[in-house]
């Protein structure tokens, strides 16, 4: 499949220095933070980000506003306490390298399921996330009870 080509809405970025153990900070200073390998890695652990957690935020925040986009191109209302809950997991893979999976907890209260499960699922074909994950990483869409 070959890559697809954007028209550019918006280019943000990133430095990291010192890796899964460093300081990353965005260009505009609204991500400056500490990094650590957490403790199930082998490392210090603590109150620090590391890759997997800022991963679950972006994810999640993408994946809750193509629900709320399909919401509404289905007639839907979602009110505030409508959200995502993205469980990013690292992970030993077959080759021995690394590899990630997700699971993405819709929380979408008094939503019949099926409904609930039938707007993941479509928003799971909107998300850009979504979209750049299919095929490399485990996705699973989930719907909290």
């Amino acid at each position: 499949m070959a890559p697809v080509t954007v028209s550019p809405l918006y280019t943000t970025t990133a430095t990291t220095h010192g890796g899964r153990s460093g300081h990353v900070k965005s260009a505009d200073g609204v991500i400056d933070l500490q990094l650590a390998l957490p403790k199930e890695m082998g490392g210090p652990g603590g109150a620090k980000a590391n890759p997997e957690t800022l991963f679950a935020a972006g994810y999640s925040a993408c994946f809750e506003g193509a629900l709320r986009l399909v919401g509404r191109m289905q007639g839907k209302t979602l009110g505030e306490g409508v959200g995502i809950t993205a469980a990013v997991t690292i992970g030993k893979t077959p080759d021995g390298g690394f590899g990630l999976a997700v699971v993405l907890t819709g929380i979408l209260p008094g939503m019949p399921r099926d409904e609930a499960e039938k707007l993941m699922h479509a928003a799971h074909e909107v998300c850009p996330y979504s979209k750049a994950t299919r095929g490399n990483i485990d996705v699973k869409l989930a719907v909290a009870e």
